[in-house]
């Protein structure tokens, strides 16, 4: 089976990764990912930090690895994991980045054993809707000790001409986690098509946030600069003109990521004018629209996005969500249950669908969801709180703490992760380690009036009344402004009782 061309090469001992003239034949998902496993390597700090990066190039007994210019920026102590699982040095020395303003670098290792190379793609031809597989080595978690190989399926869900900062222009809907980063994107030919870097953390269970990758077009365009040659130019591509539908959409998910709901349902909207059919974009802006208040505009969107592509699980997933907000819990489930009937792996939709269980008083399907979930993705901080949550419902506390510390190690901003945490060891009675959370909490959202209210029960436990009640006041304050006219009075009456 061919998983990569390799050229006759005019120097002996080189090898390098180039593109195939002849029309290659769309591979199973198991022969990508039996070539993915063959180019992937882990790329590991004495730190220790954890990413990847994707074999491009042998010449005599020195490899050449693609990998993400931020999971090497640091001077360290590195070693490249190979897929047979030998350790080789990583020459620091060699590491090039490819240019200031593009998250791509290039490092080498040395070794007499025979590892595949890349073959490379045509980044420009994945499109939206096509095939993307993404293959690397997740960092590891409590539960599992070491960094483990991980291969995902998904969709390109834009491939813009205007890229966002440090050249990331692919977006994908593959399940990634931290330490994947480096790794490679993949077509349904087991082409390297782009480079994995980015996946935007969002704590909403409508959506994972959106993962961005580098088109190895990018690559070959700057790769003679930085004097790496792996025998392959960039296509001679016309360059847009003006701005396509992709770039919309992709300004519309860095807009929304960042809480502009207003611009980013401007850029949906401009996307779907530019491409009527563009059934991404009218998912994400009824998710936009959803948060926005608009929430009859938003399932009008989500139905849209169906009614193009009925095989478009995020869109099930997002019109569950909604769904669920507005009340409509079985209405949920059987969006839930579409979305992974379509995409069996799709951890999240396993997420929210225990929510809906939970909620519907099904304690243990939801365990069994958000358990499915953590095989699918065992990095994902939402589904440990969620988790989280329920175990703790059920009296099982000690679980419940150790969900919530795994939250917090892939999501060290997880407000609501400390602050469960600290009302949990409150009622085990470390009032000390209580207060520790709520602290922490209060670092990362200094307007968190829950986490307040309860470091002022806490400090009124522990003999502290003047910061018990100045936590109290804050939270009183912040309740009133928030409209939160229950905990309002709840923090009034515990500031008249220390006050007596």
């Amino acid at each position: 089976m061919n998983f990569y061309y390799r050229l006759a090469p005019a120097v002996i001992g080189v090898s390098i990764a180039v593109v195939q003239t002849q029309v290659a034949v769309a591979l199973s998902p198991a022969e990508v990912n039996k070539t993915a496993k063959e180019i992937t390597v882990l790329i590991q700090s004495k730190k220790p930090r954890y990413g990847s990066g994707v074999i491009i190039k042998k010449e005599g007994n020195t490899y050449t690895v693609l990998t993400s210019y931020h999971v090497v920026e640091v001077a360290d102590k590195y070693e490249i994991v190979t897929p047979d699982g030998q350790r080789h040095s990583l020459n620091y020395s060699s590491v090039k980045p490819l240019q200031t303003e593009v998250d791509l670098a290039v490092v080498q290792f040395t070794s007499s054993q025979n590892y595949t190379v890349a073959k490379i793609g045509n980044s420009d031809s994945s499109t939206e809707g096509t095939t993307a597989y993404i293959a690397g080595f997740p960092a590891p978690t409590f539960a599992i000790n070491q960094s483990t190989y991980t291969f995902s399926d998904g969709r390109i869900t834009a491939n813009a001409s205007k890229p966002l900062r440090d050249g990331y222009a692919l977006v994908y809907s593959n399940n990634t986690s931290d330490g994947m980063s480096g790794g490679a994107v993949l077509n349904e030919k087991g082409e390297l098509v782009g480079v994995h870097g980015r996946a935007d953390k969002d704590e909403k269970k409508s959506k994972t946030g959106f993962n961005l990758g580098i088109p190895i077009n990018t690559f070959l365009r700057l790769s003679a600069k930085v004097g790496v040659d792996v025998g392959v130019s960039a296509p001679n591509t016309q360059v847009a003109t003006k701005p396509i539908a992709a770039d919309f959409y992709i300004q519309g998910l860095n807009k929304y990521s960042k809480g502009d709901l207003k611009a980013a349902i401007n850029d949906y909207t401009e996307a779907i004018r530019l491409n009527p059919n563009y059934a991404y974009a009218y998912g994400d802006r009824g998710l936009a629209r959803f948060d926005s208040g608009d929430k009859q505009g938003a399932i009008d969107d989500l139905n849209q996005a169906l009614r193009i592509d009925r095989n478009l699980a995020p869109a099930y997933n997002a019109r569950g969500f909604v769904r669920y907000k507005l009340g409509d819990k079985q209405g949920s489930i059987s969006d839930f249950n579409s979305a992974l009937r379509i995409n069996p792996n799709f951890a999240l939709a396993y997420v929210n669908r225990g929510n809906a269980r939970d909620d519907l008083g099904d304690p243990q399907g939801a365990i069994a969801d958000y358990n499915i979930a953590l095989r699918i993705n065992p990095n994902f901080a939402v589904t440990y709180y969620e988790r989280g949550v329920t175990r703790y419902r059920l009296g099982d506390k000690q679980g419940a703490i150790a969900d919530y510390t795994e939250a917090i190690h892939f999501n060290s901003n997880y407000v609501s992760a400390y602050n469960n945490r600290g009302h949990i060891r409150y009622n085990l009675g470390d009032k000390q380690g209580a207060i520790a959370d709520y602290n922490s909490a209060l670092r990362i959202n200094p307007n968190y009036a829950h986490a307040y209210y309860n470091r002022g029960i806490a400090r009124s436990d522990l003999g502290d009344k003047q910061g018990a009640i100045a936590d109290l006041q804050k939270a009183v304050d912040l309740y009133r402004q928030q409209g939160n006219t229950a905990y309002y009075q709840k923090a009034l009456e515990l500031i008249k009782k220390l006050q007596q």
